[in-house]
């Protein structure tokens, strides 16, 4: 019998896909309560690529499908459709920014995914300590969804860093528009 998702021929990856077909735009997962379902093994790695149950996933648009139906929950990630909720492992972020350019002084990402961003208070810059002590930058792509920058592309951003005095203290930080987003501080975004 087939799970609940599934139907006849249809293993959990491709009854998944089905379910999260047929949306113009991105869905309101955040708008959806489907109860868990089985892990069936889906994992994002640290390189931004996507794997199920061991093997990689190598169709482009099924990836794109999926990412467009993920949500971070306070229990972890999920991809998440009207009737269920299915949880995926992340090694480090959903995302990888992968090319960064500037327009009318705003910083423009672009990810693995060919999402476009452009940082501003809604999707700030944040810095943390990596394992090997420097800074790892982080772009919010959406919701609580993050892209981890390419080690390229930190170089780029780091080179971008300025020196500003803030509330009394000289402070270094990356700026896009009337934004400044302070490295040692986690990135809390502040008007330039």
């Amino acid at each position: 019998m087939a799970q609940k998702g599934e139907q006849e021929g249809q293993g959990p990856l491709e009854a998944l896909a089905v379910a999260a077909r047929g949306q113009k735009g991105l869905p309101p997962v955040h708008l959806w309560n489907p109860p868990l379902c089985a892990d069936i093994g889906l994992k994002i790695a640290r390189d931004g690529s996507w794997w199920h149950q061991g093997a990689p996933i190598a169709r482009p648009a099924l990836v794109r499908l999926f990412a467009s139906v993920l949500r971070r929950d306070p229990d972890g990630y999920f991809l998440v459709t009207p009737v269920e909720k299915v949880p995926i492992a992340v090694e480090d972020a959903p995302f990888l920014a992968v090319s960064m350019r500037e327009s009318a002084g705003d910083l423009i990402f672009r990810t693995n995914l060919d999402d476009e961003v452009r940082v501003d208070a809604d999707h700030p810059l944040r810095f943390e300590q990596g394992e090997a002590g420097g800074l790892k930058p982080y772009l919010r792509v959406r919701a609580d969804l993050w892209a981890l920058l390419t080690r390229a592309l930190a170089y780029d951003l780091m080179e971008r860093a300025e020196t500003r005095q803030m509330n009394g203290r000289e402070v270094m930080g990356v700026a896009s528009g009337t934004h400044f987003f302070v490295m040692e501080d986690g990135g809390a975004p502040q008007q330039a």
